[in-house]
């Protein structure tokens, strides 16, 4: 079940919904539309061959900062990193983030499979920001980029993504490995040295 503008308010002031910062007026029916943020993460096809996950190649990049006011053009076929400016989260709620039509339809997808940020992720999120059309686009820090919505959860998650998860401290840095899972043999057996 999606919160509802009524019910997003009412978590927000409440204290169940971390939104910051909020402005009633991007309040949708049962969405928030969230902004561009300044910063941008390009690959740098001069220097990176190729990318192989598998063995951790890959691409070098470069960070940009672009400040409000300014413009970021986004070539066909390019795909960046940009961050949200609102910092949000929830550990009651699952929150994901979605495109909005407006965008979609002239080429703009703002991310390729991370839509979901778990219970327990406070984050300004990074979207994985691709132009799909074949001329650029124009993206400006500040602008409506994505729409956020809420779910309930129908009961309270034993793992909370605080504690478990792979980018709850660093968001913005796009390789962080995995975390080492501990099992409770090992646990059992460093106990009893």
């Amino acid at each position: 079940m999606f919160l509802s503008d009524v019910d997003i308010k009412k978590a927000i002031k409440n204290g169940e919904i971390t939104l910051e910062p909020f402005s009633e007026s991007r309040l949708q029916p049962a969405s928030y539309d969230i902004l561009l943020g300044n910063k941008f993460i390009e690959n740098d096809a001069s220097s990176t061959h190729f990318v192989d996950p598998a063995r951790k190649i890959f691409a070098k990049t470069t960070e940009k900062t672009v400040a409000d006011g300014n413009e970021f053009v986004l070539h066909p076929g390019v795909s960046v990193l940009g961050l949200s400016k609102e910092y949000f989260g929830s550990d009651h709620y699952l929150i994901q983030v979605g495109g909005k039509s407006s965008l979609a339809r002239v080429g703009l997808m703002i991310h390729n499979t991370a839509g979901i940020i778990n219970p327990g992720h406070f984050l300004h999120i990074t979207f994985e920001i691709t132009n799909q059309s074949n001329i650029p686009i124009i993206l400006r820090p500040a602008m409506e980029i994505a729409q956020i919505t809420f779910s309930k959860l129908t009961s309270e998650p034993e793992r909370n993504y605080r504690r478990v998860g792979r980018f709850a401290k660093d968001n913005w840095n796009h390789f962080v490995p995995a975390p080492k899972k501990i099992t409770k043999r090992r646990s059992v057996a460093k106990a009893k040295k």
